[in-house]
Parts: C-alpha cells; structure tokens; sequence
C-alpha cells in the first residue's frame, strides 16, 4: 500500500427503518467509527428488557452515512480501495453510483474502486443490521454486544501502485526456523521482494532480541510461493513466552522503487495435537479457557483497539487463563493482535447455532450454509497469520448432518492447515461422537451417563457432582474417558437411536438420535465445555456504571421485585453470600479437571458475568470485567494455573482425633520441568499452628501429573467444633493451595432428647403451645408445599432461563436457590460457628431440608438462617427461625433430623440448637399467630 486516506469523523447521517431507500437532504450526523446506538441517534427505546441488557437507542433497518472526501492528484494515479474494518452489510455508493455489496459479520468490507479522479468525491455507505443470511449467534444478539447498526474500527481509502501483493499468508515452520510466504503479485511486471524479520518483544532472557538475515527473491505476476529462514537462534512464540517478529515485505520495481511495503506480526511456534493433550512447540499443554460472546455494556460493540484488548486478556490471564473460545462469533484483529503479545490461545467459532443439513433434509437452507462456510474461509484469510489464532470452531451446539459436518471440516484443513479444528462446540450434545477430520473434541458428555463436567442445567440431567456429591476432593473424570467396563474390553456399547427431546439454544426441540452414537473413547484432546454456571445474586450497585447506551434495566427490575417482597435491605448480603458459595463452586469444578489426567482443557462460562439470556450472573467478574469481591485473582489462581496443587480425601468434615490421609498431588504444565521440588504443609486454626511438615520428591522427566506426597495425621482432639486450614506451599515457588477442615467433638448426643420436638402442627403440638411449652418445630421436608427443596450448590446459569425450557421439555424445574445468608452472631448457632455465606459443615443439614415460604410476613420476622432465592421468584425463604406464639418460644426447622444427625456436622447443629433452646439466651422477638404459623406449616 503506497498511502491512504483515513475517513474517522462526522459524517452525514439518515436512518431508515423502514428500508424505503435514501431521502434526501440528510437531517442529522454522527461520529464514526461507532454506531447509531452509542451516539444516540433515533427515538428512545422506551422498552425494558428482562432477559438482557436495554440498548437505550435499538435501532433496526438502514441507516445511511455519507461523506465527502478529497482526492490529491497524487493518489489518482494509484489503485484504491475502500476498507470498513466492522460492519454489518453494506451497500457502497460512489457519488451516487452503486458499487457492490458485502455482507461479512467477522470480517472487512473490502471495496475495490479501481482509480478515482483528483477532486471531490461522495462516499455513501448504507448499513443494514436486519435481514442476515444467518441469525448471527453472539455477532448480533441483544443477549451480547446487541444488534447494532454502524461502522467500527478502521475506515480508510487504501490507495496501491500497478504492482503490490495481496493474499498474504504465513506458515511458521518450527523444525526448520523458517516461515512459508505465499501471496500473490498483483500487476503485470516483475518485481523484486526483499523479506527481513526482527523480533520486538522478547523477554528477560531475550532481551536483546533477534534479528534474521534480509533475503530477496523475484517474483513474476500471479501466486507465489516461498520459504523464508529466520535461522537456528529463531525465538519461538507461546503462552510461556509470546516472542513475536516484524516481518517486512519490501516490493520494488525494476526501478528500484519500493512500490508496496507490508509489516505483519509473526510469531513462530507449532502448536499440535500430541495423543490427548495438545502440545505447543513439542510441550504439552493444558487449556485454561473462558467463553466468550464479545459483551462490552459500555459500547454496546467490540472495541478494536489493541490497547483495550490487552488489557481486557491481560485481567483474564492475572485469573490464570490461557486460552479464548469465542461463542458464535470472531473478534475483531485487535484481539488477536492483543492475544499474539500475551501468548492466549485464540478459538474464533462460526456465527452458528442450529442445524447443518443436506439438500434432501427438510428445511434445508443452501443460501445460508454456504454464507456460512464463506464466512470460514474470510475468518482464516483476515485473521489466520496470527500466532494467537491456533483453533477454529464451525458453531455451538449444532445438530443435523454429521457426514456434512465432516466435509465443511475436511475442506478447510485442506485449504488452510494452520489451525486445529473442531466440528463445533456439544454438538449433537446427548449423542456425540468424533469426526474423521476434526483435530479436537469439545463437549460435556461422552453418552448419557458420561458426564464430564461438575453442573448441568435440571432439563439436561443427570446434574454434576458439584451439585449432587457429598464435598470432597477425590473427583476426576478419567472413569469417563475409558469407563472400567471398556478398560477391559466388555462391551459398554447401548444404542441410542430415535426421537430424544433436548435443549436447543435457549429453548427446547426433539431431534433425531443416530444409533451409530453408543459408548466411544475418545483419541484426540478433549475440552470441557461452558464448565461451571455458577449464579450470584445482582450486585444493585452495579447499575451506576451503565453509563453508555446500554442500561441495566433487568437489574431495576429485579430490585423493584425484591424490595416489594421486603427483602430490599438484604441485596447487598444475598450478593456476597451467593458470591462466595460460586466460588467455592468454581473451586471443586476446576480442581475435577486439573484432576483428570485425559483432559485437554476447559472452557469456563464464565470468568465475567453474561448479560443476556435471562440475566446469567455466572462470572466472579462482572459484565465489565471488574472484580465482584468474591475472590482475589492470585486466590483464583491457586487452583487455576500452569501449576496447581491437588490434595485428595474424601470428605471435608471429621471427628475429633480421626486419621486424616491425604494424596498430595500436582499438576504441572510450566516451561520446564526441575528434578526435585519440596512440599511444606500445615495445619493451622486461630490458635495457630497445629502440625506441619515438608518432604522433597523427585520428579519425572517431561510429567503433567505425579504425587509429591502422601499426608497422614491424627487430627486434634477438640472439645468444640473447629475449623481448621491445611495449607500446602512448594517452596521457593508461587504454588500454593489451602483447604478448609472441620473437625467436630466425638459425642453422639443431639440434645433432641431434652426438648419438645413436634413434626407438624397436630393437636399436640397444639396443646403444647396452649400450654405455653418451648418447641422445636421440625416439620417433615417431604410433607411441606408452601416450601423450597434444599438445594446446597448455588443455581445454574439461571433460573428464569431454564425454568422456562425445563416446563416446554415437561421436565422438573431446577430448584433455583442461591446458597445461604447466615445470621452467624445468632446464639442458636453458638455451637456451630458458621460464615454469613453456605460453606460445607451445611451441606448434609441443607440437602435433608426445605426453606419454607415465609412471603407475605412481617419484614422484622427475619430468619436466623434463610435461603437466597433467585432474582425471579424472590421469596422470603427461611430455613432455621424463631417466633413466640402466645406464652410459648418456638424454634422452626424443616429438616430431617434422623438424616442430619447421622454425620458429625450433623449432630453438632441439631446440639447448637436445643441447647439454645435450654439457654436463657432464647427470646424470640416475632411474635406469631398459630393461624399465621399454620398458613406457612404446610
């Protein structure tokens, strides 16, 4: 390119929602690059989603933008295009002729415009953002950035001389330190290319850089292909040290003079798939991802600044991620650019979320599938130099044909080997299987039973074991990749053809099941797919910072819906609280899979929080990549790293003086492996130390995973519950981990035995009350309906979501419950110290419970202990409360008592509460009426 013309500015401006074509004069102007929605153009949406985000100025149709721009004599004799970094599709006009149309989601809008005369010119563009060949997936969906209208990024006139190269693409060689240049030379002349390359990033250790011998090689008219070494000393690029090259590509003419110069970003590394796990530059690797859907409430779009982008991966990769899948959709080149300096592994996906089908299958949409597979082929050739970009996907959960799958697959490695790819990400999700040309596997289950991930939504059960298992850390999911049956070659195989019912985007669909899809095991690396799902509660506070045309009006929905049920005055703890319990959540489900030794990686949904799709506050960041105060990144880190710590045993709740065991483990995916590494632990309480010790062992050459050490103590004797800390440190290092015990005194009495228990309001519990008797109302969980069912692991995703698919699939709805918020000064819990927030002494008491529906009660009758509904129901929950009715004092639980007591933690709450009840510190405040008590008993 000899030189351009940038075209940022005002420009003039005409929306037409209606698509009645231009109008003239113009009645308004913007700003570009940027769109309609963030300068505020058109009426006001007076519209208040629920689901989503509120784009403040939605604006659908076309709008038309116009501009007019000066040509020097200089630039006429030269070849221009017209470049539109991001847009929707397009109509260009110049000075009122029409010049073409492009309709790339992903890509640039590339216009050539041959040569134009020196003077004024007018450049028209009408945007259209209705009418796509396809939906668009996150690329336009109001759940994410929105469906905007605009043009981001770079616009420009690109003007170039007779002779310049275009299609450049390059291949790093990492055997031969060499990179493979093809392109072509534009033009009708011989030229000369002189190619040199200098490292600009390196690190501590190659701080000096690196800088490789100029070649130069003549070229005739048409497609080229070349090899360019950068010699033996070539630093290569990776997550552990991203080193990156400025290539120059110099074109000059038989003259000498340079008539095309391009500077490209090269880094050279091979990254491969290596049995199960995938290798980058003949080192295993392990994948720490996050989902991505391009949410920017700020703007409403992607920024394309390479600036913001580092500092947008730089905030994932300081919680330990290396890798990036983009759901439905493909970032813009600031993103790679950005991820190229940070060493991220880069996943774009097809803008896709639906059926792909054969000509004969009903339904079928030709026009669409071949955008589709276009917009494939746009994606490698915009964004395929870059190092950062290793992995394509062809959609999200698709369906429909897997032979054509396979072919769209087997096409682009053919036509662009640099990636790896995979079909697309859970496809075919209760009946998958591997394809003959995908490189990678991404899903949650192998079958039905195979599951592989620790949450699932009610209407996709079975649910993971975060939801459902006793707490302990011996969870893995090798069994899964080869269940023990197939280990030893019985046959596992059960047929699944037919009709089967599942969810389908976000909502429900029957589908054809192939019977071809039994037991398997899988032989390439498998990645664990939108892992976690953890919901918080909202954060209030955070409306204040939609300060862009995006509006949290969902958030003023759902404090309106709280404080109407007079709960307003708890937002702020229902946030910490349930925030606390999806990080501990989020813990378990990434330490299962840096236990298991067959997986690939995963991909978190999500690090930050998702706007849409019924309001999904799934992230320990918030929407705009800011802390929510649930945890710290170095603390995330600990069990989300290249080196994460791993103690194994089986439960996290002992009696005093019991033999604690426990495997301590490593997971280690770092540059380079020592011979040795020495293991400190500790015991600690608020006391102080309890026990400590350390051992050093030795370490296999070119291991992922091996034990350190075996740890084996008596726990201390205690006289009252206890919480204790094991902590594990590998000296001189940053790899640390901690773990929370309770230890509990040996006694098997729960005091039960001493107060008056009822199980229902019946005539004797009625005549105790008429006699001014003390009670422990511990109604039986499985008689209650004006109740919830206990549920410890906060909800998945969210409630309003999957209720609604769970209802259209005729399938139990998820319990939907937020954790607890615990009034941990109360004395009924003064044998049972606990946090505001659930933690696990709770998980057997919860499990074996119901909260009961205390809506409609006076706000002053607060629970000592109740249960955190999610932000669509809002009920008062109360699980553990007191209240006098007439003479009497009455403690409220619905549990089983049996089932509680018989574990340690168990035992040790129903103990805290009937010796409050013996106390003289029980004086409930609430009085209630046995009519009032009776209505919510039931």
């Amino acid at each position: 390119m000899q030189t351009m013309i940038k075209l940022e500015g005002e420009w003039k401006l005409q929306l037409d929602g209606d698509k009645k074509g231009l109008v003239l004069p113009y009645t308004d102007t913007i700003q570009l690059p940027g769109t309609t929605s963030y300068a505020r153009k058109g009426p006001k949406n007076e519209e208040v989603l629920i689901s989503a985000l509120t784009d403040e100025y939605l604006f659908e149709g076309q709008a038309w933008y116009s501009k007019e721009i000066e040509i020097t004599e200089e630039a006429a004799d030269l070849s221009c295009r017209l470049y539109l970094e991001r847009t929707r599709m397009t109509t260009l006009y110049i000075d009122g002729k029409e010049i073409g149309s492009r309709d790339s989601l992903n890509t640039a809008h590339v216009y050539d415009l041959g040569r134009l005369t020196a003077g004024s010119h007018n450049v028209t563009v009408c945007v259209s953002n209705t009418g796509y060949p396809t939906k668009g997936g996150h690329m336009t969906s109001p759940d994410t950035q929105t469906n905007w209208n605009g043009i981001t990024g770079r616009m420009e006139l690109q003007f170039f001389a007779e002779s310049y190269l275009s299609g450049i693409r390059l291949t790093p060689d990492m055997a031969s330190r060499s990179l493979r240049i093809t392109a072509k030379l534009e033009g009708s002349a011989e030229a000369v290319l002189t190619v040199s390359a200098a490292s600009f990033n390196g690190d501590a250790v190659n701080a000096a850089g690196h800088v490789a011998a100029a070649q130069t090689y003549v070229l005739t008219p048409g497609d080229f292909d070349l090899e360019y070494s950068l010699g033996p000393d070539a630093l290569l690029w990776s997550e552990f040290a991203p080193n990156l090259y400025n290539v120059s590509l110099a074109l000059s003419t038989g003259e000498g003079v340079v008539a095309d110069r391009n500077e490209l970003v090269f880094g050279l590394r091979e990254f491969k798939a290596d049995g199960d796990k995938f290798a980058i530059n003949g080192q295993k690797t392990f994948l720490r991802g996050k989902h991505d859907g391009l949410i920017f409430p700020l703007t409403g779009y992607a920024p394309t600044d390479v600036e913001e982008w580092v500092r947008i991966l730089g905030i994932s990769k300081s919680y330990g991620i290396n890798h990036y899948r983009f759901h439905t959709c493909c970032p813009p080149e600031a993103a790679f650019t950005a991820a190229d300096l940070l060493g991220i592994y880069m996943e774009p996906e097809l803008p896709f979320w639906g059926t792909v089908t054969e000509p004969t299958d009903d339904n079928h949409n030709q026009a669409e599938q071949d955008y589709l597979v276009s917009e494939g082929y746009a994606i490698l050739q915009a964004f395929g130099n870059h190092p950062s970009f290793v992995m394509m996907s062809l959609g999200n959960e698709l369906w429909g044909s897997r032979a054509k799958i396979d072919s769209i697959l087997k096409e682009y490695k053919e036509f662009d080997s640099r990636p790896l790819y995979t079909q697309g990400s859970n496809n075919h999700q209760w009946v998958p299987e591997i394809l003959e040309h995908e490189d990678f596997f991404c899903g949650v289950r192998f079958s039905r039973s195979r599951l592989f991930r620790g949450s699932y939504a009610m209407c996709d059960a079975p649910l993971g074991h975060v939801q459902t298992a006793v707490p302990g850390t011996m969870k893995d999911y090798d069994d899964q990749f080869v269940p023990p049956a197939m280990a030893t070659g019985a046959d596992g195989g059960t047929g699944t053809g037919g009709e089967i019912q599942i969810q389908y985007g976000t909502e429900a669909k029957t589908v054809q099941a192939d019977d071809a899809s039994g037991e398997w095991i899988p032989h390439i690396p498998v990645i664990s797919h939108e892992i976690g799902q953890y919901a918080t509660y909202p954060d209030f506070e955070e409306i204040a910072k939609y300060s862009g045309p995006l509006k949290a009006k969902n958030f003023e929905v759902f404090r309106e819906r709280l404080e109407k049920n007079g709960l307003g005055h708890l937002a702020a703890k229902y946030f910490a609280a349930s925030g606390k319990l999806a990080a501990a959540c989020y813990k378990e489900e990434l330490e299962a899979a840096f236990r298991t030794k067959r997986l690939a990686g995963f991909q978190l949904l999500d690090l930050q929080d998702f706007s849409g799709q019924g309001t999904a506050l799934v992230g320990i960041l918030d929407a705009f990549m800011d802390s929510k105060g649930m945890i710290t990144p170095e603390e995330w880190r600990t069990f989300c790293n290249d080196a994460v710590l791993l103690a194994r045993f089986p439960k996290y709740n002992y009696v005093s003086g019991e033999p604690f065991q426990a495997d301590i483990e490593l997971s280690w995916f770092r540059s380079s492996t020592p011979d040795t590494l020495e293991l400190d632990w500790s015991l600690t309480a608020d006391s102080g130390t309890l026990s400590e010790g350390n051992g050093i062992a030795e370490i296999p050459a070119d291991a992922n995973y091996f034990q350190l050490y075996q740890l084996k103590l008596d726990l201390p004797v205690v006289k009252a519950m206890t919480s204790v800390k094991l902590n594990l440190q590998i000296t001189g290092t940053d790899i640390r981990k901690s773990y929370d015990l309770w230890i509990y005194p040996d006694t098997g009495s729960t005091g039960l035995e001493d107060v008056h228990v009822c199980h229902e309001l019946d005539d004797e519990a009625r005549a105790l009350l008429e006699q001014g008797a003390d009670l422990l109302l511990m109604p039986d969980p499985n008689s209650l309906k004006n109740a919830v069912q206990g549920f410890y692991s906060t909800d998945f995703w969210c409630y309003p979501m999957f209720r609604s698919i769970s209802e259209s699939m005729n399938r139990p709805v998820p319990v939907g419950t937020m954790g607890l918020l615990i009034d941990n000064t109360h004395p009924a819990l003064g044998s049972f110290p606990s946090e505001e927030h659930s933690t696990y002494p709770w998980w057997n008491i919860i499990e074996h419970s119901k909260s009961l529906i205390l809506d409609g009660t006076d706000q002053n009758w607060s629970p000592i202990v109740q249960t955190i509904d999610n932000f669509e129901r809002n009920h008062k929950l109360g699980f553990l409360l007191e209240c006098r009715v007439g003479e009497s004092r009455l403690l409220i639980c619905p549990l089983h008592a049996d089932k509680a007591a018989e574990t340690p933690e168990g035992r040790q709450f129903l103990s805290s509460l009937t010796g409050y009840m013996r106390s003289e510190a029980f004086n409930p405040e609430a009085e209630v009426t046995i009519d009032e008590l009776q209505r919510i008993i039931r």
